[in-house]
């Protein structure tokens, strides 16, 4: 049995990643603040979160895995005040739209999900803690900050150099420099209403007021999974100071080790610039799949360079990622669909067992993603060259498959269920008024359903028997131009959706 081996931002080396003191590995990530749609950006960490919890399960460890969604925040409070809603109907639209956004990414959900608001009192709690310490302190308006300068190993997972902090110079709101170092707001006074709406608040032992963003993943974190657990993980840009925070707030309190291991993902590039709405680079999930890509070409693509490496996503990229996919389902469909000899061709054999080998080595070497996948596209050329020659056996396609469904259950892109999610978002478009940004060529795809393609592939195949080839050839190019591509084989006709 394997090993994961993954950088422990921490300790600032490669640790081995395993469940202490408990049966399960227990895991906390950073969920979304659900203030607006999520971006290619924010999906990369969970999709890399994703695949390590899904390779920690193929070791045989079970998982206790907690997201927060953050629902109450300063930019929610900001946009929701100018939306002229209510906090909570404001969040729920994109908390929904965040979770339609995992399912289309074949995103498998924790065990546990919580949030910031359903917590309020293990908040208070926690902040007390560490009032009764000293550590946190009230100022003059009725907020509570934590008085960093108390906490000597702050700054240690950032590896900042903090020497020179101000004690009480306070920072009272959750957007700020990255590399603000002060005291931090623990809880919120209430504030006047804006646009007529009030802010949340609730009446505590603290006064009335609201949650800091920081508190809000301590409190949380540890009322599932306990004062010390197994793994944190999130973005690189919540490594300071949301997680410093994390650390310190709850290390101050209890006295203990809070997360003994950092999974840090890092940013990627949008053709090679920052992502931003001001450059034109910026994309969610629906604006992608509205011009025409699949919700799988996005998972492979974003899954394609290892989570420690900054990615360039590109649109050339995503169409690569397209046909890789495309690729993979068309070997996958052959082996299922094909007749072959009975035996076991030992060349090939050997091919197999290296390919679940390498595949197993990579992902239990810090997560290599551009490895595992590296292993099973050598296994298809070369099953896939065999069968050609028509070499390949019954006994190899066995074992052939056992191996893609143990890739396919960390990268989950087998299964085609890209026509209906594509679907699912131009309701959603229609819905928002949106449905001038889908692509023509995109509605004339989905325009055909998967039977209307089988009667007209099965129209040009007796067009074909008849020596109607110009009526064959015209239904060719037709559906070519509607976005389907017919490949002829030896195995039959198949067709497939670009």
């Amino acid at each position: 049995m394997a090993t994961l081996e993954l950088f422990n931002t921490l300790s600032g080396k490669i640790d081995t990643l395993e469940p202490v003191g408990a049966p399960e590995l227990r895991m906390y990530c950073c969920g979304p603040t659900v203030y607006d749609y999520g971006h290619i950006g924010n999906f990369r960490t969970f999709l890399h979160v994703d695949v390590l919890r899904r390779f920690v399960h193929q070791l045989g460890i079970p998982t206790k895995h907690v997201m927060n969604v953050t629902d109450v925040d300063d930019k929610i409070i900001r946009n929701a005040a100018a939306a002229g809603l209510p906090i909570a109907e404001y969040t729920a639209k994109f908390e929904k739209a965040f979770f339609e956004d995992l399912t289309a990414l074949n995103i498998e959900l924790p065990e546990h999900i919580s949030h910031a608001t359903k917590s309020i009192p293990e908040m208070v709690s926690l902040i007390q803690q560490l009032a009764e310490k000293d550590i946190a302190y009230q100022a003059e308006d009725g907020s509570w900050y934590f008085r960093i300068a108390r906490d000597p190993d702050y700054g240690k997972l950032s590896k900042k150099d903090l020497e020179n902090i101000t004690d009480g110079a306070r920072v009272d709101l959750d957007e700020y420099e990255k590399d603000a170092a002060r005291d931090f707001a623990l809880w919120k006074a209430v504030k006047p209403p804006v646009n007529g709406i009030p802010e949340p608040s609730w009446d505590t032992a603290l006064g009335i007021g609201r949650p800091g963003w920081h508190i809000e993943c301590s409190a949380m974190a540890t009322k599932f999974l306990g004062q010390s657990f197994d793994l944190h993980a999130g973005g690189e840009d919540l490594m300071f100071p949301h997680h410093e925070n994390e650390i310190a707030q709850s290390e101050c309190a209890s006295g203990t080790t809070f997360a003994r291991h950092w999974m840090h993902v890092r940013f990627l590039l949008v053709e090679g610039r920052k992502m931003s709405k001001s450059e034109g680079n910026f994309y969610t999930l629906r604006d992608l799949l509205l011009k025409g890509y699949r919700a799988s070409a996005i998972r492979f693509l974003l899954l394609s360079v290892p989570y420690r490496n900054q990615m360039n996503f590109t649109i050339d990229g995503l169409t690569e990622s397209t046909n890789a996919v495309d690729r993979l389902r068309t070997f996958h469909k052959r082996l299922l669909t094909g007749t072959f000899p009975e035996g076991l061709d030992p060349t090939i054999a050997a091919a197999t067992v290296k390919a679940e080998q390498d595949y197993t080595a990579a992902l239990a070497s810090d997560l290599n993603t551009a490895e595992a996948r590296a292993a099973i596209f050598d296994l298809v050329r070369a099953a896939n060259a065999a069968a050609d020659r028509c070499t390949l056996l019954a006994g190899n396609v066995a074992e052939i498959l056992r191996v893609l469904a143990l890739f396919d259950g960390v990268f989950a892109v087998l299964e085609d269920r890209d026509a209906a999610l594509t679907r699912v978002a131009l309701a959603w478009a229609e819905r928002e008024g949106r449905l001038d940004e889908a692509s023509p060529e995109l509605l004339a795809t989905l325009a055909l359903t998967d039977a209307d393609i089988d009667a007209l592939v099965a129209e040009r195949t007796q067009a074909k028997k008849t020596r109607n080839f110009a009526r064959a050839d015209a239904i060719r190019n037709d559906l070519l131009a509607k976005g389907i591509l017919i490949e002829d084989g030896k195995d039959g006709v198949r067709w497939k959706r670009k």
